[in-house]
């Protein structure tokens, strides 16, 4: 997997690079893992509803083919685009966004911070009395208490992938009041910084970046 960093890009050009990528590849072209934070932008994915859009204001909304609903990108924050063949690797969908879970979960690990899977909910999410605490959930299928560190969407288009994870790490939060965050009214949206872990974007994108090429292997 070639991984490369693209530094700060507008969500659109990277959109389109990626799909350009995925439609140009063959079976011998080498997997990437794309590196990035966004200028700010909400996107809606395939199934997204407008009444999960509470007031964008200023902030461009992009109605982007990824799954899942809506979701804020902005400076802070660990974006990162696994292109991966899925029939090389020799696994399945599902199973593919089980391994890009746990390469966020093992990230956190990583800064003593323990994440949390819920039932039906794609992402990661952190206890926000207690984010260290490595107590497994009661409520495995319940927001209660949770706050979400990390968001997934993906897209699959001749079994390769594109789109992938967001990680937040040090952000302003406050555009996640606009939405309901993945469709979820009233769900609390936190970052590493504000959990009490002080790191900063490029260590955490190189952790996430090393966690993602190795769950991410066939």
């Amino acid at each position: 997997m070639e991984t490369r960093d693209l530094g700060r890009v507008a969500y659109l050009p990277a959109w389109q690079a990626m799909q350009d990528f995925t439609a140009a590849r063959d079976g011998a072209t080498p997997d990437a893992l794309w590196l990035c934070e966004h200028e700010p932008v909400f996107t809606q994915g395939v199934a997204g509803k407008a009444e999960h859009l509470l007031s964008p204001g200023n902030i461009p909304v992009v109605a982007s083919n990824r799954g899942g609903q809506v979701t804020y990108h902005g400076p802070g924050q660990a974006v990162a685009y696994p292109l991966v063949n899925l029939r090389r690797a020799g696994y399945f969908v599902k199973e593919y966004v089980y391994r890009l879970e746990e390469a966020v979960l093992r990230t956190l690990v990583h800064f003593g911070v323990t994440g949390h899977r819920v039932a039906g909910a794609p992402g990661i999410y952190v206890r926000l009395a207690d984010p260290f605490s490595h107590a497994a959930l009661e409520k495995k299928n319940s927001f209660e208490g949770l706050g979400k560190i990390a968001a997934l969407g993906i897209k699959v288009s001749r079994h390769c992938t594109y789109h992938g994870v967001a990680l937040n790490v040090a952000m302003d939060l406050e555009p996640f009041s606009r939405i309901n965050p993945c469709g979820y009214p009233g769900l609390e949206t936190v970052d590493l910084s504000t959990i009490g872990v002080s790191t900063t974007l490029n260590e955490a994108q190189a952790v996430l970046g090393q966690k993602l090429a190795a769950y991410l292997a066939p």
